[in-house]
């Protein structure tokens, strides 16, 4: 596949579309311009270390990137930090990652190889694990790779000042990690790095490590971190907030089904490869009024119809339709009453509804079964944030088998008159 002869104002349109940083700008348009009239496809770099078996869609946002560089004719280097990922990066973390084991970090690495080729071009593809250069580095390399950061500098990262702050332990090893990670570059001689936003300081300082290497520094691009079903914490597979892209097409519709309704707009944007003019129109729809839970399900089909294909989305939908909507409410539900002097307004705090409803002991619980996601009215998950305006004869459920149905009320009903 040759590069494409696009012009390069096309070509940065797309791939700075959607993009949180772009460092620089100038010098991608540059790299861009330079492939097109060699005709030699640029390097583009995703590192992910295989902390877990399972790639989600929060690893899907810039590989979706990469697939629109492969689609201007560009080459992508997947490194699966075999090496890195006993390390453990830093980013993000208010303490030392747990060291991961050769042969752990070596098995999840292999899924990852099948799992990617549902987004990424094979042709255009290459995998490849930084063991093979990092792990026959001799003593003398590391130094020379060493020398070409300072203390100083890594000490202006966030997480870093932090703990030392809260005189929480700095392991010398992580200081080693993006000095690893820069050096990933160096040997693959990369042309643009991609990564989520908590990668910016490993991005900037490969770009000084390939300098002092006498290498062109790469291009760092930036995309938005997804935020995970909790609503709080990025996706994260330790957290366990995720849906993972090879998960079976019935979870990948009913875990997006659970996704909260102030990302809904974040979701459509980062996950679904749709044009901006298609996520804008359901942006609009929602702001006019739309149920949210209808566009949540035509979230969940699409996402089911790119990991899976069409037909599967389609057998997920009417799955989610016969089971959740249609027989998951017992036909026995008990009635709680809600009156009128327990609403502001019409609207009530999730975590007070649950006590009230006697679905939970206490408020402590009511806010652990709303950040697990395990609370749903009329089959929409709840979170804890929002105040929620109920219905009469609306279904309240925790977990799989706690339901009743709230009569709402003006007052409290008095004794029945003889």
């Amino acid at each position: 596949m040759r590069v494409s002869t696009a012009p390069v104002s096309e070509q940065m349109r797309v791939l700075t579309g959607g993009a949180a940083e772009v460092i620089r700008e100038e010098e991608l348009a540059a790299k861009l311009r330079r492939a097109q009239e060699r005709d030699e496809p640029l390097r583009v770099k995703l590192g992910a270390d295989p902390s877990a078996p399972d790639i989600h869609l929060g690893h899907g946002v810039p590989l979706r990137k990469l697939r629109q560089f492969q689609d201007f004719g560009h080459e992508v280097y997947f490194v699966i930090g075999d090496f890195t990922g006993r390390i453990g990066d830093p980013s993000g973390k208010s303490e030392t990652r747990r060291q991961l084991g050769e042969d752990e970090v070596r098995a999840n690495g292999r899924t990852y190889e099948a799992q990617i080729s549902r987004i990424l071009l094979p042709e255009l593809t290459h995998v490849v694990y930084n063991n093979d250069w990092l792990g026959s580095l001799s003593f003398a390399d590391v130094i020379r790779l060493a020398a070409a950061s300072t203390v100083a500098r890594m000490l202006e990262r966030d997480e870093f000042a932090a703990r030392l702050a809260a005189s929480r332990p700095v392991g010398v090893h992580e200081f080693m990690y993006p000095l690893a990670q820069a050096y990933d570059s160096v040997h693959l001689r990369a042309d643009v790095e991609l990564g989520g936003t908590d990668q910016t300081f490993n991005f900037v300082g490969t770009r000084d490590v390939m300098r002092a290497y006498g290498l062109e520094p790469q291009v760092a691009m930036t995309m938005p971190l997804l935020v995970g079903l909790d609503g709080h914490d990025k996706m994260s597979k330790s957290l366990g907030n995720y849906i993972g892209i090879s998960d079976v097409p019935e979870e990948i519709y009913g875990r997006a089904m659970s996704v909260p309704d102030h990302l809904l707009r974040d979701y459509l944007r980062l996950t679904t490869g749709w044009e901006p003019e298609r996520t804008g129109a359901l942006e609009a729809e929602l702001a006019a009024g739309r149920n949210p839970r209808d566009v949540k399900m035509i979230l969940a089909r699409r996402l089911v119809e790119l990991y899976h294909g069409e037909d599967a989305a389609g057998r997920a939908e009417e799955h989610f339709r016969s089971v959740f909507q249609r027989r998951q409410i017992p036909a026995d539900v008990p009635e709680v009453v809600i009156t009128g002097t327990d609403l502001e307004e019409g609207r009530i705090p999730p975590a007070r509804l649950l006590t009230l409803a006697g679905l939970v002991p206490s408020a402590s619980e009511a806010r652990r079964m709303l950040q697990q996601g395990a609370v749903r009215l009329d089959g929409e998950t709840v979170g804890g944030d929002t105040d929620l305006a109920p219905a009469d004869g609306a279904v309240l459920q925790v977990g799989k088998r706690r339901f009743v149905r709230l009569r709402l009320v003006e007052r409290n009903p008095g004794p029945e008159q003889r």
